[in-house]
């Protein structure tokens, strides 16, 4: 049995199997010109010294490393958000599926220099077969660049118009047709008054639900009041803050509050209910995501559903797919969002 750190490598695996270090080559990638003796005394030494070929000089070789990258964009805390951990730990559980490895990384600033080359070195060394990246911008240079050098990327949330290259695979949700819902909803009700807290704009997800919201209320003939209009992103820190701001100049409050998704939509409740406003008694909130929390938040809410784990599993499958047989075609897919009723959204009360 080998010691760890004593060094073994595939001439000496030769040598105790007494055959060539070709042979070893050969039984190693499993070619069929090798006699089943042969190919069975050199697994048995394999096994029995606990040989692993190099890493590198299977890459020099061609050889895939069955790993991909999973970079996350973000610059809160990742593993306090529900839907964070889930996009990672699916994306993890669908590559284990398939036989793949997840090299996983948390990028604080892409801007920064010694951050995006961190990056960039997993894949300029051949360390994955290609990557994933959640919650880049629209206009990332380390994604663009990667994508330009020919590496296999898949990205969450993004939308570049006119980019159409093979490497390229994006995943979205339709946020327009999902917010629609929720404002068609909350007009069936007699809300007049609606107001928003917008995600990150400078995101695909930020500016389609603002379209969305745009679109409906335009449908619904409902005026849009610049003061209900408030910034966040998709933090429930944003939430809270965006609430505070609106309530410190005792204005004319909207009666319905549409929020960029569910965590932002938490901290929009708690910044009313320290307030002395009841959800939905005095004020309506409604999400987007319908994550684990929202169906048990006091009060449950309403919000649009999105199949996370369904995308995740695709986009890794898909990922994967590209890396192993290529892509003929770029690839733009888009996941339909549902409706999800329930307790914190009512009629205004003076309807």
């Amino acid at each position: 049995m080998s010691k760890l750190g004593k060094e073994m490598n595939s001439t000496e695996i030769a040598r105790l199997a007494g055959v060539s270090r070709s042979t070893v080559s050969r039984v190693i990638n499993n070619y069929s010109n090798v006699p089943e003796r042969t190919k069975q005394k050199v697994l048995q030494v394999i096994e029995q010294y606990n040989y692993f070929p190099n890493l590198s000089a299977q890459v020099l070789a061609g050889k895939k490393t069955r790993t991909i990258g999973l970079f996350m964009i973000d610059s809160g805390d990742v593993s306090s958000d529900l839907i964070s951990s889930l996009l990672l730990a699916k994306v993890i559980e669908s590559a284990s599926r398939h036989g793949y490895f997840v090299l996983t990384h948390i990028v604080r600033d892409p801007k920064r220099q010694d951050e995006a080359r961190a990056v960039k070195e997993c894949f300029y060394q051949r360390r994955i077969d290609g990557g994933i990246f959640i919650g880049a911008a629209n206009e990332e240079p380390i994604i663009e660049e990667l994508i330009a050098e020919g590496f296999m990327v898949a990205i969450v949330d993004q939308h570049v118009t006119g980019r159409r290259e093979t490497n390229r695979l994006v995943f979205n949700f339709d946020n327009e047709a999902g917010v629609g819902m929720v404002i068609d909803y909350l007009a069936s009700l007699g809300h007049t008054r609606i107001g928003m807290i917008k995600g990150d704009m400078l995101r695909y997800s930020g500016p389609s639900k603002w379209n969305g919201f745009k679109s409906a209320m335009k449908r619904n003939r409902l005026p849009i009041v610049q003061q209900w209009i408030m910034p966040g992103d998709f933090h429930e820190q944003s939430g809270y803050a965006a609430i505070k701001e609106l309530l410190k100049f005792g204005n004319e409050l909207p009666t319905a509050i549409f929020a960029a998704n569910d965590s932002v939509a938490f901290g929009a409740i708690r910044a009313l209910e320290e307030a002395g406003l009841r959800v939905p008694d005095d004020i309506s909130v409604a999400g987007f995501d319908d994550h684990s929390l929202s169906a048990r938040f006091n009060p449950p809410l309403t919000t649009v559903r999105v199949d996370f784990s369904a995308m995740m599993d695709e986009l890794t499958r898909t990922l994967i797919d590209g890396i192993e047989n290529g892509s003929e075609s770029s690839m733009q897919i888009v996941t339909p969002t549902s409706l999800i009723v329930r307790e914190s959204c009512r009629a205004p009360s003076s309807s």
